[in-house]
């Protein structure tokens, strides 16, 4: 690296392409500022100089000590092998284990004899302390007692790495590129933050931040560094955000005002209930935005249950008195259906318009998905391109070419998650004019997730459950420590069906899928395997804790993961025939057709079902009062969000609803600790909290979004919210005073490498 490298200068120009390739292949890392910012995930501590006959077990120490002995073993049949070094420094005796392709390079460094510096963490096995694939630097005659404590007490930076480039590769890497960049005053280097800015919130200058993360001499460097560079990241997408608020603002949009004595006001005259003051509230926020001359953006989320679709409902009523069209869009044919049910069933005549027997004031209500036969699709599609239907629910099919509508005015986007960027963009982009845009989701999210994921819209809480809801008690069966609770679960349903009630079971498969998981939970918090060629940097770690103890037995967590997951087809089968025989017991899936759910939710709805063993399709939208129990089997295969979705379908009516969340995971597993929160609390943002705290998901701007890569580093969007609400604040005020920035060229550079192609799309497209 003898020229000062530019940051957007490809890394195969710098580090010699076989480092390049893999780099880029394995970690997403192609050029010398993808480099620069990869930050170090932890830091090595070696701590000060420990005797060994001093070593404290479970933790981090330095020892120097001579090596007295090193011999390979074989195991596996001759097909593996481990190498064990025993250390002395005359007060006792370390053990070394180096695995697999660790043992070659320590067999020739480690001759006995030698004297070296060694470091790791200290653990048993068979009585013996010892360090597995400790980290060491042999030391020569002249190395003396200043070179071992300078050693000792130095945080070595430890890089997300992969089994094809390890950290300390990396580090050698990143070390090799600081070093030119600081020769050459670190020429080409941008920094994002206006001066004024970094100043004011007293933050370290980029170099000197860059430094500090790669090469910290103490943890208050690292806090340092992390301050600064937390501070990048989220200002730099705050003001991607609010730049797209801006041009959104100046988007034109036809206003949709409520017309007096129209088809809402009749639809209110006739509600059996009062709405709630938070139903109200939020209507009052959205009615305001569908008034402007600008398209409203709006997010709309709430518990399970909170009458986010009455609210959604009304706007849309709104829409249709002002002569436009509404449009919701559901993720499922399930939900789809149940939503236009509900929404015919609310409106009555109302929802007749045109039709014998419909009210004067009414409108059609269709509904539009891929498995329509060719009479009923003809004619909801010239139902909507003529005006006659106001409103339209359906699923993806509303977004194919042939869809086309009289006057769209706004787009209800229901369960915003499941659906692609591109998905929802096709269909605002079928009105005359940008269409208003109401995204409804009923995974309660942090305020820094809402402020960064969905940083474009406004966003309206619904946190008050409609009078009559009833309690969920909440309760985890371990199946495996505990049979006796799972036959116990089995009584319980049959009481509630005595009641008069009715029980969902919930499963993670619908079986018969020749080795192929359908319907997954989504979300799960689950660590998987790594994909081929892309193991985690946890992975010499893991090959070492696993093969240190080879002779030991699996751990019950391991072997409950091993075991497939349970399936509806099976459940249902032994539910029928075992401890539910002579109930009512059906299932419900997402590879039955259409008709056969629909027949089976309606079924079920009407009482005619007693149990209905499903998949994750009830997670959103279903709504049956007389339901009161829910059995989630494999309940540790749902991510705690999942859960507490699938859990809100129970106590929708006047009697308490149960949840039992079965799991084989031993006691004092993640697992479990994982399904005793959900048990613990009903509160749907105190268990987002949880979710994103155990799953760690820094980047919302990464591949579950935009299928970008990950953006965000350093900035973890669950720990930081004063840093995301301050540069919040900080980028609104910047781009309201200079939309084009035109006063800061090294912000807009920045912003330009940090939203690449696709992620401004991803932004643009909100």
């Amino acid at each position: 690296m003898d020229c000062v490298p530019a940051l957007d200068e490809p890394l195969k120009k710098v580090l010699g392409g076989n480092t390049a390739k893999v780099m880029a292949d394995h970690l997403d890392l192609h050029t010398v500022g993808d480099l620069l910012h990869h930050y170090p995930r932890r830091y090595a501590e070696r701590g000060e100089l420990t005797r060994l006959a001093d070593l404290p077990l479970d933790e981090h120490v330095t020892v120097v000590a001579q090596v007295a002995d090193a011999r390979v073993h074989k195991f596996d049949r001759g097909t593996k092998q481990r190498l064990e070094v025993t250390l002395t420094d005359g007060s006792g005796r370390l053990r070394l284990v180096f695995f697999g392709r660790g043992v070659y390079g320590a067999q020739k460094e480690l001759l006995p004899g030698r004297r070296g510096m060694f470091a790791g963490k200290v653990g048993v096995f068979r009585n013996v302390r010892q360090l597995a694939h400790p980290a060491y630097e042999m030391l020569g005659e002249e190395d003396g007692a200043a070179a071992v404590e300078a050693w000792a007490n130095q945080l070595r930076p430890l890089y997300p790495a992969c089994a094809q480039l390890e950290s300390w590769k990396i580090e050698k890497a990143v070390g090799a590129l600081l070093d030119t960049l600081e020769a050459t005053g670190w020429e080409g280097l941008v920094d994002p933050l206006p001066e004024s800015l970094r100043l004011g919130r007293g933050l370290a200058e980029l170099p000197e931040a860059l430094l500090k993360i790669h090469r910290p001499r103490t943890k208050a460097d690292i806090a340092a560094a992390r301050d600064r560079l937390k501070w990048d990241e989220a200002f730099v997408l705050q003001v991607a955000l609010a730049r797209r608020r801006h041009t959104d603002a100046q988007l034109p949009a036809v206003p949709r005002a409520p017309v007096e004595g129209g088809l809402l006001d009749a639809f209110d005259a006739r509600l059996p209930f009062t709405l709630t003051d938070g139903q109200r509230g939020v209507s009052r926020e959205i009615f305001a935005d569908l008034a402007t001359e600008h398209p409203m953006h709006r997010l709309l989320q709430g518990e399970v249950g909170s009458g986010k679709t009455m609210v959604a409902l009304r706007a849309m009523l709104g829409v249709v008195d002002s002569g436009g069209q509404a449009a919701m869009l559901a993720p499922t044919e399930v939900l789809a259906q149940q939503h236009h049910r509900s929404i015919t069933e609310m409106m009555g005549d109302l929802a007749e318009g045109g039709m014998l027997g419909g009210a004067e004031l009414g409108t059609k209500v269709v509904l539009l998905t891929g498995s329509m036969g060719a009479a009923a699709r003809r004619q909801a599609l010239l139902d909507l391109v003529t005006g006659e239907a106001g409103i339209v629910v359906g699923t993806h099919a509303l977004i194919e070419d042939k869809v086309q509508f009289h006057d769209l005015g706004l787009v209800v986007v229901d369960e915003q998650h499941r659906f692609g960027v591109e998905q929802r963009d096709a269909l605002r982009s079928k009105g005359k004019q940008p269409p208003h845009l109401l995204v409804m989701t009923a995974t309660p999210i942090p305020r820094t997730v809402a402020m960064t994921v969905f940083g474009d819209l406004e966003t309206s809480v619904l946190d008050q459950l409609p009078a009559g809801r009833s309690p969920i008690a909440s309760h985890v069966v371990p199946a495996k420590d505990k049979p006796h609770f799972l036959a116990r679960a089995w009584e319980r349903v049959r009481e509630e069906v005595a009641a008069g009630h009715q029980a969902y079971v919930v499963c993670p498969r619908i079986g018969d899928e020749m080795g192929e998981e359908a319907d997954e939970p989504k979300g799960a918090a689950r660590t998987p395997a790594p994909s081929p060629g892309k193991a985690s940097a946890k992975t010499s770690a893991k090959a070492a804790a696993k093969t240190s103890a080879e002779s030991a037995a699996k751990s019950p967590e391991d072997e409950a993961e091993k075991r497939p997951p349970l399936a509806v087809l099976d459940v249902a089968e032994q539910l029928a025939k075992g401890p539910l025989r002579d109930l009512r017991v059906e299932v419900l899936h997402g590879r039955m057709q259409p008709e056969a759910k629909d027949d089976v939710m309606r079924r079920f709805a009407a009482g005619e079902v007693d149990v209905l063993v499903a998949t994750t399709v009830i997670e959103v939208g279903v709504n049956v009062p007389n339901a009161t129990a829910m059995v989630i089997m494999d309940a540790d295969r749902f991510g705690v969000s999942q859960l507490h979705q699938l859990r809100g379908r129970v106590g929708r009516g006047s009697a308490p609803g149960l949840c039992l969340l079965v799991t084989e995971m031993p006691e004092g597993s993640p697992a479990r600790a994982r399904l005793g929160a959900v048990a613990a609390t009903l509160d749907g943002f105190e268990l987002s909290r949880i979710d994103l705290e155990q799953r760690r998901e820094g980047d919302v701007l990464g591949q579950a979004q935009s299928g970008a890569r990950s953006s965000l580093r350093v900035l973890a969007v669950i720990d930081d919210e004063e840093v995301i609400a301050a540069a919040r604040e900080e980028a609104t005020a910047l781009v309201a005073a200079d939309p084009e920035l035109t006063g800061y060229p090294e912000l807009r550079t920045a912003l330009d490498a940090f939203l690449d192609e696709e992620r401004e799309e991803y932004l643009d497209k909100g």
